[in-house]
């Protein structure tokens, strides 16, 4: 069996490992902090508090079916939703059950608070992009794309669907990408747009699960270890194991400094890669309901968060809610207190509250996604022959996204055991 080592032990680290036991190679997994999952971890002082709100959709084929090999029923940890963006004052759209391409046009047309020449707008546009193979000019940003959308709709839908997938405001982000999402989400079949939102931590949906599954079948763990590699004449080395080939799966500064003296060029592609922040400010309000588990709310100059979560409705205790704010580097300059505040202002005067809600905890993950901007060089998965990377930054047609993160380990060690297999002895 062919040892390798995986290097990080995020989602798209433990997808790796994974798909290397069961194609019967034999992988060490490494990853530099304490706890495995990367960005998508809970946190270790809070009861099932998060590194940030988190959502999957049901087009996450390779996420889902990756829970479902480690044990875990998705619908027993997961909340399917239909995919609603609802504001407090009732505006915005759900998708009715039924095929989401034809699903999607009946939630326009019954979008009651937006007038006909909104609705019409909308339903233009989306038959153009499908006209089209939802393919466009990869120079255009999501704003341009739609400079001639009703405005009402660029504010209630357009805006924060774009900043919710790819964490980039619409005049920055990417409109192939954001197309992409579209179609996979529209047009992937039943259920495909469906919202899935933990109601389990963070760190049970595939960390855990994936750290008992690696130890029943006996793959070494080597944690709060920072990896070192080198290249030998015939194999590679990590901390001084030696290995049969990488799988790097680290955050991009990481790999980037990993591959330096070894792949320069990979290395500047990596290391020059953005970032966009989020900021997650924890509520606490006793006695209060919100009419759905997650609603939209109206952004401005200061209004920071597109969305709030009703954690007692995911399975938390009573009275807790999250804020969150997408593509937040403005935010993030004007400080976390600045931010908190501002949240807590916009939250009292969007929504109706039994008792005022406090503060209880500010988060900040200042490189939470990749800039998904037009026409960004992402590093491919091939660094050499031996040497592979995965994560949810690598070159691919996705965002930063926990399904994108699983694909990218799950393609990336496929393809590095299929080098193996021809260009070695192996018996695979």
């Amino acid at each position: 069996m062919p040892r390798v080592a995986v290097i990080g032990g995020g989602w798209a680290g433990l997808a790796a490992a994974v798909t290397a036991v069961q194609a019967d190679a034999h992988p060490s997994l490494f990853e530099m902090a304490p706890q495995l999952g990367g960005r998508a971890r809970s946190l270790d002082q809070g009861a099932g508090r998060d590194n940030g709100q988190h959502i999957l959709i049901g087009a996450y084929t390779e996420a889902l079916q990756l829970m479902r090999e480690l044990g875990l029923a998705p619908e027993q940890v997961l909340r399917r939703l239909p995919l609603t963006l609802r504001y407090p004052d009732g505006a915005g759209l759900t998708l009715p059950p039924g095929h989401p391409g034809v699903a999607f046009a009946r939630a326009v047309l019954a979008g009651r608070r937006w007038p006909w020449r909104a609705r019409w707008s909308l339903l233009r546009h989306a038959t153009r992009w499908q006209l089209n193979g939802f393919e466009c000019d990869s120079m255009l940003t999501v704003a341009q794309l739609c400079h001639q959308m009703d405005a009402t709709v660029m504010r209630d839908l357009v805006s924060p669907l774009c900043v919710a997938a790819l964490n980039t405001p619409a005049a920055q982000a990417s409109a192939q990408v954001f197309l992409r999402v579209l179609h996979d989400a529209l047009f992937s079949g039943q259920g495909s747009a469906d919202l899935l939102l933990p109601r389990a931590p963070l760190s049970a949906l595939l960390p855990q699960p994936a750290a008992s599954w690696l130890t029943a079948h006996q793959v070494p763990v080597h944690m709060s270890t920072r990896a070192q590699i080198q290249r030998g004449d015939s194999s590679w080395r990590v901390n001084g194991q030696a290995f049969d080939a990488i799988v790097l799966a680290t955050p991009a500064r990481e790999a980037a400094r990993l591959t330096q003296a070894l792949a320069p060029d990979w290395s500047a592609l990596a290391a020059a890669v953005g970032f966009e922040p989020i900021v997650t400010v924890y509520l606490r309000a006793q006695a209060t309901r919100l009419p759905e588990p997650m609603l939209a709310l109206r952004e401005g100059p200061q209004a920071p968060a597109q969305f709030i979560f009703d954690l007692a409705q995911l399975g938390h205790p009573l009275g807790g809610y999250a804020m969150v704010v997408s593509g937040a580097c403005r935010w993030v300059e004007h400080g976390l207190d600045a931010c908190a505040q501002a949240c807590l202002a916009q939250v009292q005067t969007q929504l109706t509250w039994t008792q005022p809600p406090v503060l209880e905890q500010v988060l900040a993950d200042k490189r939470a996604t990749f800039s998904c901007v037009p026409r960004l060089h992402r590093p491919p998965s091939r660094i050499d022959e031996r040497l592979w990377a995965a994560g949810d930054y690598i070159e691919g047609p996705y965002p930063a996204t926990l399904e994108g993160a699983v694909r990218s380990g799950r393609h990336s060690m496929r393809s590095l055991l299929q080098v193996l297999k021809m260009q070695s002895n192996f018996a695979m």
